[in-house]
């Protein structure tokens, strides 16, 4: 029976760019070490927060060879395999090279808007053809569809190798629904920054985090209060990126994150069409918060 290991603070790793548009891999390999030496239990690559669907096959190819690599073994990698065309995506399952990953992220299929049926078949047949263990990721405001928790949990219950879901729907109630009733060897992760407090009281086992990547230790500290059962000072800190938390995400994500890396010279803030930098307004507002903070890199 396959294992979760993704739990506590994970990091949704973006994917620096420079000025000329090209991946920087070197700021990407100074990233992952930044989060590996400031506590974080694991990485997840290539997600939405990575702009893969921005990103070449071949960049995908040296992307992940870059981060195994860099990584060597000393915290899992969970990498973004998902899309709504599920023929495709088994295709990828069964033909690409999985060295070094310890999971893949599949997201719910987006624009086709499957019924709750379609989305259980998308997913059984993930299931069958991964050589890896499969987190399921809900984020139904990019995706359009919601997978309700009765089709989680039966997803959770036929498939030994679907280990988890990253719960990003907003719905305490449905992630609540899915942590009591969920068979012993399948947690829920939080998709959130925002709600992981709550949740993890509720029984989540952790977060795949865009903060974190620029604030692992601070985020890791909260994520470990919470699972220890240390709310009162897990509550604190949670309070305390509260206003963050909501910058991060008003002019898109990673917008908001690659605009605080940069505040804190850590990668140029390059993004690739159709997104772009966040507003200067908001921009200000980070330096301000960070200045207030004393965070640094």
């Amino acid at each position: 029976m396959a294992q979760n290991k993704f739990k506590g603070l994970g990091i949704a790793l973006i994917t620096p760019f420079r000025p000329d548009g090209e991946i920087d891999f070197e700021a990407l390999t100074r990233l992952a070490e930044y989060q590996i030496q400031n506590g974080v239990d694991f990485l997840c690559i290539m997600g939405t927060t990575a702009e893969t669907p921005c990103l070449s096959a071949e960049e995908k190819k040296k992307l992940k060879q870059v981060l195994v690599d860099r990584v060597a073994g000393r915290v899992p990698l969970l990498m973004g395999c998902g899309g709504n065309n599920t023929a495709a995506v088994v295709k990828e399952l069964k033909e690409g090279d999985w060295s070094g990953i310890d999971g893949v992220l599949s997201v719910c299929p987006y624009y086709n808007k499957p019924s709750q049926e379609g989305l259980y078949q998308h997913f059984k047949a993930i299931a069958e053809a991964s050589p890896v263990p499969v987190v399921l990721y809900n984020v139904p405001g990019r995706t359009g569809v919601n997978m309700n928790a009765e089709t989680t949990l039966r997803l959770a219950r036929d498939f030994d190798n679907i280990v988890a879901i990253k719960e990003a729907s907003g719905n305490i109630t449905q992630m609540d629904d899915i942590i009591k009733n969920k068979p012993d060897n399948f947690d829920v992760i939080s998709g959130d920054d925002g709600i992981t407090f709550p949740l993890i009281t509720l029984g989540a086992v952790g977060v795949i985090s865009v903060i974190g990547n620029a604030l692992p230790a601070e985020f890791s500290r909260m994520v470990r209060m919470a699972l220890n059962g240390d709310y009162e000072h897990a509550r604190i800190i949670h309070h305390k990126f509260a206003e963050l938390f909501k910058l991060l995400f008003v002019d898109g994500n990673p917008a908001g994150v690659k605009a605080m890396l940069h505040a804190m010279g850590m990668i140029d803030n390059q993004l690739r069409l159709p997104l772009v930098p966040t507003r200067l307004t908001t921009m200000e507002k980070i330096s301000a918060i960070l200045k207030e903070l004393d965070i640094r890199y």
